[in-house]
């Protein structure tokens, strides 16, 4: 089997965004929403029925205690922010597993995801769905890839190396080096990516850098490299079977005709089969 685990957060961001183009400022209340659901149902219709969603229910993580310029939710639309709670909510009525994270983040629980899944023989691959660099660290040879669904590509081990220079596990260390605006730390002034990365093929993680190379900004680059390592600890789940989807459950019926998405159920109907 196949696992597919979900960033919700990033397709509930790409399908409001999206829709913009189109309706000229006037959201849907659940535009966004719908958007997410049918996404993952064409998935579950394509035969891809082992999933999981990951989403931030709040914006905020252990990271902005660490950090005082770590992301927040400051500047998200209203009306984006009020589809958040009703994702997961549809989702779950949809038959879908979703976790939604409070004191980590949706990226934390992709990567627990990916190495639980990933753990099991049961297991043929496991795909995470997010182009969020972040996630590169989680990537395992073939084994565990990550797919940018909206430009259709999907990164291997390989893939990973070709794009940043450097192997999976080395990705919170270069991301410590060069920053990550999305996620609201600079990186260490002088370090471009291909700076980095050669440093990086050369010594191996910040930790292993000859003191001259950092000087007194090596706590600060570890500082960063704890923001980027994304944490595989957390509890979801003990067996891939729980990931499979069964079918809408009784509730989702009431959560179409709120979307104004009488489609969404027939389809659900369709899939799950007599």
């Amino acid at each position: 089997m196949i696992v597919h685990l979900i960033d919700g957060t990033y397709e509930l961001f790409r399908h409001f965004y999206g829709e913009r183009r189109f309706n000229k400022g006037a959201d849907r209340p659940y535009g966004a929403v719908v958007g997410v659901l049918q996404t993952v149902l064409q998935m579950i219709e394509s035969g891809d029925t082992y999933l999981g969603v990951a989403t931030d229910h709040v914006i905020e993580s252990f990271r902005n205690q660490l950090w005082a310029g770590y992301k927040t939710g400051t500047g998200i639309e209203r009306a984006l922010r009020a589809q958040f709670h009703p994702l997961e909510e549809a989702l779950a009525a949809m038959g879908v597993v979703v976790w939604p994270m409070i004191e980590l983040e949706a990226d934390d629980a992709l990567a627990s995801a990916a190495r639980i899944a990933s753990g099991d023989r049961q297991v043929q691959k496991v795909a995470i769905w997010t182009p969020d660099k972040d996630l590169a660290q989680c990537v395992r040879d073939t084994r565990v890839v990550q797919i940018d669904g909206r430009r259709k590509i999907i990164r291997d081990a390989a893939g990973i190396r070709e794009k940043f220079g450097v192997d999976p596990p080395l990705i919170p260390d270069l991301l410590a080096l060069v920053g990550d605006a999305a996620d609201g730390y600079p990186g260490i002034a002088g370090f471009g990516a291909k700076t980095a990365a050669k440093l990086l093929n050369l010594y191996g993680p910040i930790e292993s850098f000859p003191p001259n190379i950092l000087g007194g900004q090596r706590d600060l680059a570890l500082l960063f490299k704890q923001l980027a390592t994304l944490r595989t600890d957390a509890p979801l789940f003990e067996n891939v079977e729980t990931l499979r989807w069964r079918g809408a459950t009784s509730a989702f019926g009431a959560w179409a005709e709120r979307m104004e998405a009488p489609r969404l159920l027939e389809r659900c109907e369709k899939a799950a089969g007599p």
